[in-house]
């Protein structure tokens, strides 16, 4: 049960963060410092729940840095082509993208970890592809839609999928805290997009950097909510059940986007139809892989 509930609870967070990143947008966040604020945020929220796990489990480094190494990707740089992702597509239709996730991850583990490709899977792509033709066929778009945000969201989704068999590989050898686990990787997230900042932006105005911090706080607090509680579930029952639930986040992030824009966020019947078929397509292949 409490893989179950942390599962339905990082989907919920997740969906909740695309949008607060929609809000820290509208709010006139700089994107490429808000990845920083989010980033970092998301780093000193976690560090904060995992020192009682450092308290009792002790401080292994050994074992955490492959975890520093896959988030200076994920969250790391691809933090940054999600908030991209979120500006030009929309919080729900890059929520819907990203959430094709799954299907990269199984194609990646079967060519990589050997794992079998179960009849489940492939009608679980098809739903997926499904999915993202009733998002491609949708005539609605948001204000400020433009199709590069498209692009950003699918680059994010195999990203995503490479962190889950990093992570899946690394975890067969090695038994790691999961909360500590979480620190370390937004810590690498931070650093990764703090270097990108400091290599594209020489001069950051304290405004700006005022502004985005308020702007885009919130998000990153759900980041390090929405990865413990990820992680905790990962820990605490099967991959296939709490995947699945995890992979809710898109239909988290279409309510979500509902109810805080409404129109503005030009959620019609495809966008919904997208989110539950691309949801389903994840559900199948993360209960059967």
């Amino acid at each position: 049960m409490d893989a179950v509930l942390l599962g339905l609870l990082a989907g919920a967070l997740f969906g909740a963060m695309t949008v607060a990143v929609r809000a820290g947008l509208g709010r006139g966040g700089d994107p490429g410092v808000g990845a920083v604020v989010i980033a970092s945020s998301a780093f000193l929220a976690s560090l904060a729940l995992a020192l009682p796990s450092v308290a009792s489990d002790g401080l292994d480094l050994a074992t955490l840095v492959p975890f520093a190494v896959v988030g200076l990707l994920v969250p790391g740089m691809s933090q940054i082509l999600f908030i991209l992702a979120v500006r030009y597509a929309g919080a729900s239709r890059a929520a819907i993208l990203i959430g094709t996730a799954p299907l990269g991850s199984v194609l990646l583990a079967v060519a990589l970890l050997d794992e079998p490709l179960r009849p489940a899977i492939l009608v679980g792509t098809a739903l997926i592809v499904a999915g993202g033709a009733a998002l491609a066929l949708d005539p609605g778009r948001p204000a400020g839609f433009r199709a590069i945000g498209v692009v950003f969201a699918l680059t994010c989704a195999a990203l995503f999928a490479g962190r889950d068999n990093a992570v899946r590989w690394i975890a067969r050898d090695d038994d790691v805290p999961p909360l500590q686990a979480t620190a370390v990787t937004l810590l690498a997230a931070t650093l990764a997009t703090g270097l990108y900042v400091a290599l594209t932006r020489r001069d950051v105005a304290r405004a700006v950097l005022r502004v985005t911090t308020r702007a885009f706080l919130p998000a990153g607090v759900l980041l390090a909510l929405a990865y413990g509680a990820l992680v905790t579930g990962f820990d605490r029952g099967d991959v296939g059940v709490v995947a699945p639930l995890n992979a809710t986040q898109s239909l988290w992030a279409v309510a979500f986007a509902a109810l805080a824009y409404g129109r503005r966020e030009a959620i019609g019947r495809r966008t919904v139809l997208a989110s539950v078929l691309v949801v389903l397509g994840g559900a199948l292949i993360g209960a059967f892989r």
